[in-house]
């Protein structure tokens, strides 16, 4: 009878050991299908306030939301040969890179003239007692994160005065798709007036925009002073031009510096990093309001379209300003797209935009 518990027991046993290493084995599986995974892979990381994408097995960015930035904002993004394209500071600092404009983080969308109110500047720099004059954008909620051969994040967004009463609330579509050599982020983005008419008046600072790495700078020697819509300035100090490589070009065939303040149909910024051509675009897009964009392109790392701002980039121009009735709202539609490799020339550049224009 001994004998026979005895056999059973080391049955038991015997078989428990299997089953671990069948689930051990499955697990070794899940792991290499995750690490080869074909297509877009969103993962949810709640949390530590982000979203992780992945492109055939490859990190590419991280949607992030955390509290104490006054923004969501995509941080950071990789080139498709795992070049970091955006500015470390101030989240993850490299050394040789400018510590300036704190608000600019990774690739955002907001703007500096909502009902009078500054979202574009607002972060941890603005004292206390001039926070009323700044706007929060504060992450509410994730609607879907899937995953396929395109990837779609969906979020909900409030646009907040100081005291946390909603002026426009903010439904965004981040679609994300890439191949071996190119990634393409559209983000669709829906806004809707919560309480009372919305007013986005005339400012330079706007509206989708990326802060690039060093590598993707224009060379400059110069110390320059810039001014946002407040008054309040911003000294960029000049650095050396070691690896620095960046050339603006829009699609009215101007370069580096002479881009800023023109419309256009697309930017592209080219540079070399680790020794690969890296070329990266925003798209407008004709169903946008003001559109052809603003280039709001600077040589020191700012690189934004904006839909909004008129006489603040040419004062020829009328001021412009765009009202959102009560419980109406308006879309705007933007294509961000890098490869590495061989630079984007302005004919693929153009045959994006008109792809761009006729999906959307």
């Amino acid at each position: 009878m001994r004998r026979i518990k005895d056999l059973l027991v080391s049955s038991i046993l015997i078989l428990r050991g299997f089953c671990i290493l069948v689930f051990l084995f499955s697990g070794m599986i899940v792991i290499a299908q995750s690490s080869n995974y074909k297509g877009v892979k969103l993962v949810r990381v709640d949390e530590k306030h982000k979203v992780d994408i992945f492109i055939n097995g490859s990190f590419f960015t991280s949607y992030q939301f955390p509290e104490n930035i006054e923004k969501p904002f995509l941080f950071p993004v990789n080139a498709p040969d795992g070049s970091v394209i955006t500015r470390g500071y101030p989240i993850e600092p490299r050394k040789g890179e400018r510590m300036d404009h704190l608000h600019h983080i990774g690739i955002w969308f907001n703007y500096g003239n909502v009902n009078g109110l500054d979202f574009w500047n607002n972060s941890s720099a603005i004292p206390a007692d001039k926070k009323d004059s700044y706007g929060h954008i504060v992450h509410k909620t994730i609607i879907r994160a899937v995953s396929g051969k395109k990837g779609i994040l969906e979020v909900i967004l409030n646009w907040d005065d100081n005291k946390g009463n909603i002026l426009l609330t903010e439904k965004t579509q981040y679609i994300f798709s890439g191949d071996r050599n190119s990634r393409t982020i559209d983000h669709i983005s829906t806004l809707t007036a919560s309480n009372g008419p919305v007013t986005i008046d005339d400012s330079k600072e706007g509206m989708f925009a990326i802060r690039v790495d060093r590598a993707f700078e224009m060379p400059s020697n110069e110390s320059l002073i810039f001014t946002d819509d407040k008054g309040n300035p911003t000294t960029v100090k000049a650095t050396d031009n070691v690896g620095v490589t960046g050339m603006y070009t829009s699609s009215r065939g101007l370069k580096g510096d002479a881009v800023w303040g023109t419309r256009n149909d697309w930017v592209i910024l080219s540079g070399v990093k680790n020794n690969v051509k890296i070329t990266m675009g925003l798209f407008d897009n004709p169903k946008n309001p003001g559109y052809p964009a603003y280039a709001h392109a600077r040589g020191y790392g700012l690189f934004s379209l904006n839909n909004f701002g008129q006489n603040s980039y040419d004062p020829k121009q009328e001021k412009r300003s765009y009202k959102i009735e009560n419980g109406q709202s308006v879309t705007l539609y933007h294509r961000f797209y890098v490869q590495s490799g061989l630079e984007l020339t302005p004919e693929k550049a153009n045959k994006i935009f008109k792809e761009f224009s006729k999906t959307y």
